[in-house]
């Protein structure tokens, strides 16, 4: 399995991207950063894109990818999530489109084809195993189980808060994607809107040994680029703290399971 960072920060700048993972070139793991990252060519290999959950840095790019699959290739993105992300999804198309909606156009085979995802339920996606689990944020939001068919392993967390003790007890992953969006100093402003800090980080990734008996490797993304070199410090001090390596992602990193 390989995966590249498309995305990782909040904002969009000249050096950054919202948040957008790729998965072996055809499998996405939310959109921020997708089209604006990738060439025509590449957008067209893509098979699907999972949304974790509404908000706009993490679905924006399904619109701009949906017109160009609509009017240069005629072909259709497959889009999973929950229901609350569908709804969104479907405005976002209609009003950026002045002529008509891509979930429904053109009927046989619309630029944007959505797809309930049942939570806690492993689901085949373009030969994936695929487990959405919820998270704690400020919307209904999933994580996402990946496995491929040679047994790697990954979850990404999407936007999340504190209290993942359930969350972890669902997966075994390999590598985990988590976020730390904020340095801990900032703690109360996004503790109650449901992201992390390094040191909320820390607290997770202790329950996370504590209740599987390991840690994964670990990749920091959802950074404010306002505060990242105060994040990326802080990150240094919990690894060092819990005698494990955790790297902090940026826009073109790629792994490998």
């Amino acid at each position: 399995m390989n995966i590249k960072i498309l995305g990782a920060h909040t904002n969009e700048s000249l050096n950054t991207e919202c948040i957008s993972l790729l998965i072996d070139d055809v499998l996405a793991l939310d959109a921020g950063g997708l089209t604006s990252s990738l060439s025509f060519s590449d957008q067209g290999k893509l098979r699907a894109i999972l949304l974790t959950h509404r908000h706009w840095d993490h679905v924006k790019d399904v619109r701009t990818l949906a017109s160009y699959l609509y009017y240069r290739l005629g072909g259709t993105i497959n889009v999973y999530s929950i229901p609350s992300v569908g709804d969104f999804l479907s405005h976002l198309v209609q009003i950026c489109n002045p002529s008509g909606d891509l979930m429904e156009r053109p009927p046989e085979n619309p630029a944007v084809k959505f797809t309930e995802i049942e939570l806690l339920k492993t689901q085949q996606i373009e030969g994936y195993s695929v487990l959405a689990v919820p998270v704690n944020h400020q919307v209904p939001t999933v994580g996402y189980q990946v496995t491929s068919p040679d047994g790697k392993v990954v979850f990404y967390t999407g936007d999340t808060g504190p209290g993942l003790a359930n969350c972890w007890e669902r997966i075994s992953p390999q590598m985990l994607f988590i976020e730390a969006t904020v340095p801990n100093r900032l703690e109360e402003r996004v503790r109650l809107a449901g992201h992390l800090t390094p040191g909320l980080l820390k607290q997770e990734l202790i329950s996370f040994r504590e209740v599987k008996g390991y840690l994964p490797q670990v990749v920091i993304v959802h950074l404010d680029p306002l505060f990242e070199e105060e994040i990326k410090a802080e990150i240094a001090a919990v690894a060092e703290d819990l005698n494990h390596p955790i790297s902090v992602g940026y826009e073109g990193m790629e792994l490998h399971l």
